[in-house]
Order: C-alpha cells, then structure tokens, then sequence
C-alpha cells in the first residue's frame, strides 16, 4: 500500500533524511519508532507533502505521490492524526468531525457520526463540547475520529499516546486494535514499545535519517540490546 524507497528530505541546508525504506501492506500495523530529532515526523510529513522530500520514491498504492501537494496525498486516502492533536478549538466536537468528512471511494460501511460515537463513548458524551474544553485524552480521540471521517486507507498517527494518562492510553491501543481487526492499514509513531509489539506486524527503527532495524514484534521483544541501543530503553 505504502512504499518508501531510498527518501531524502532537507530542511532549508540541514539534511534530516538520508534514504529511508519503508513499506506498509494493505491491513498491516506497521511502526516507526527511534528517539527525539532521529527523523520520524520528517518521514510522516514527507509522505503527506508536508514537507518537500529531495529525491527518492513515495509509492502509494502504486502511484508516486512525491511531488504531490499535501491536499491531493490526503485525498489519495491517507489520513494523519498530528502529533499535537491540532483539533479546531473554536469548533465543537461534532463540527470538528464533519468539517473534512469525506467519503471519496463511495465506501458503504464508510465511517459517521454514530460510528465514531460508538467507538468512543466519550466524544458522545462531549459532542456539543468545544474543542478547547476536551482533555488531552479527548482531544486525542477526537483527532482519530475526524482522520477516520475522511475514510482512509492509510491511517497514519504521529505520537499517538504522547502525555495521556495510562488508561487513557490503554484505550488507545484497544482502539487501534480493534481498527487493525477490522482491516485498517496503519502506520504508527509513539514511544511506548510494550503496547505496540502486541498488536503491530512490523517495526521500523530510524537513527539520524537511516532505518537501522527492522523486525517483527517477537523479534523486537526478545532484543533487549536493540531496544536500548536505539530507543533507550
């Protein structure tokens, strides 16, 4: 579904990636993991057009999508939940989730109000709330709400517990779970290494620009060595 082949990005005369490889099937948990400043959001936002990647390759089921503006990526069906959230504070829950609501692939079982609703009760509760009034956790749910809205193929989530409290989290991960269990593809940033070699396929670790590992989740539990030379742990 996703492939990145040999991905160079600079920041104005700082190069941040080096030739990053990376591939992501259709209904795979895949993860991109390594400490602060190693490339992880450079990656995510050279994949969206965020940012300009140099050179390289951004294959997208099958269509290089490298030169695309972030607008045309997004519409293509890859949806980000922003590591910050960046929900509409001034907008309530509701009108935060139809405000990109899209359903380009005419999908019939596409994603609605009721079903955001009934995968977080919370939002339900909160629904005429702005978004400023939500917690963090809130806000985080609401973040994946208004991605899965726009029906993507792609789920991509930057830092997807960062600063929730632990049940919070858990809520999280179930979440991503069950989204895994109902054929989501996903690409997943976060820190917490436990939770995601429970229900991810494949692991990538990047350092300074370059994925220096990549393995299963067996694999990645069992090397402790691994796990603390490039992710500190």
């Amino acid at each position: 579904m996703l492939e990145l082949k040999e991905l160079k990005t600079s920041y104005k005369q700082s190069q941040v990636l080096f030739g990053i490889d990376l591939q992501v099937n259709a209904g795979e948990v895949v993860t991109l993991l390594g400490r602060n400043g190693m490339g992880k959001t450079t990656t995510i936002h050279s994949i969206l057009g965020i940012v300009k990647a140099q050179s390289g390759e951004i294959l997208f089921e099958g269509k290089q999508v490298r030169e695309w503006p972030a607008h045309k990526v997004a519409q293509a069906g890859i949806g980000l939940v922003p590591e910050g959230r960046q929900i509409f504070p001034n907008l309530n829950v509701i009108e935060n989730l139809i405000a990109t609501a899209a359903n380009r692939s005419k999908n019939k079982t596409h994603w609605t109000l009721d079903r955001v609703f009934t995968l977080f009760p919370r939002l339900a509760d909160r629904a005429k709330n702005m978004g400023n009034q939500l917690s963090g956790g809130e806000q985080q749910m609401l973040a994946i709400g208004r991605a899965l809205m726009t029906n993507p193929r792609l789920l991509i989530l930057d830092e997807a517990t960062e600063g929730l409290a632990p049940l919070i989290r858990t809520e999280i991960w179930d979440c991503l779970k069950g989204l895994k269990d109902a054929g989501q593809s996903i690409l997943v940033v976060d820190k917490n290494i436990e939770a995601l070699t429970h229900f991810a396929d494949r692991h990538y670790i990047i350092e300074k620009g370059l994925v220096v590992w990549t393995g299963d989740s067996m694999t990645l539990s069992a090397d402790k060595e691994i796990q603390h030379r490039y992710l500190g742990i």
